[in-house]
């Protein structure tokens, strides 16, 4: 069963650069992003959520996301830097789930949003149990910075459309405050 991680990068900064501002794409995590990143990391090991490929946007938020994410895994896993990524839309994010090799068979995405945001709630399938619906609504509401949304499929990645996804669950670090 395909397993599909949602990783939205950590809380960001805008720090200065020689008196003008950084561009969006070389901004750095903010103290608390680098927080979130490790606790986020944290749980994914506790949760045995090890992906087996990690695609990350080339941003630098991303990647110090993944950096202070990894170290706390258990697994070490593939990864690819893709510039695609970056600020992509929910359809380009699908696309790239849909050519992910079949033996494959947890992918984390790490991005930015609105992207990840709506392509987490175009997969999920119509919640069928109150835990289901819960975590659904929640989705809906926010999709906040270090927020991870774990997707299960049938099939294999060329299978996964709209709709075809159960939200397994939806996890910010605000829910990780006390761990």
């Amino acid at each position: 069963m395909p397993t599909l991680m949602l990783l939205r990068h950590a809380k960001s900064d805008w720090p200065k650069s020689g008196g003008s501002k950084l561009d969006d794409h070389d901004r750095p995590l903010s103290s608390r992003g680098r927080k979130d990143a490790s606790r986020m990391g944290k749980y994914m090991r506790s949760e045995k959520c090890e992906p087996a490929l990690v695609l990350c946007s080339t941003a630098a938020r991303t990647r110090e996301t993944w950096d202070l994410v990894a170290p706390e895994l258990k697994s070490k896993p593939k990864v690819r830097f893709e510039k695609a990524l970056y600020l992509a839309a929910w359809p380009a994010l699908l696309s790239i789930v849909q050519s992910t090799a079949a033996t494959t068979p947890w992918l984390m995405l790490i991005g930015h949003n609105p992207g990840m945001e709506q392509l987490a709630i175009a997969l999920a399938l119509q919640p069928k149990t109150p835990s289901e619906r819960a975590r659904a609504e929640n989705l809906s509401k926010k999709f906040p910075t270090c927020a991870l949304a774990v997707l299960e499929f049938e099939g294999d990645w060329r299978a996964v459309k709209p709709g075809s996804g159960r939200l397994a669950a939806f996890v910010k670090p605000k829910d990780l405050e006390s761990e």
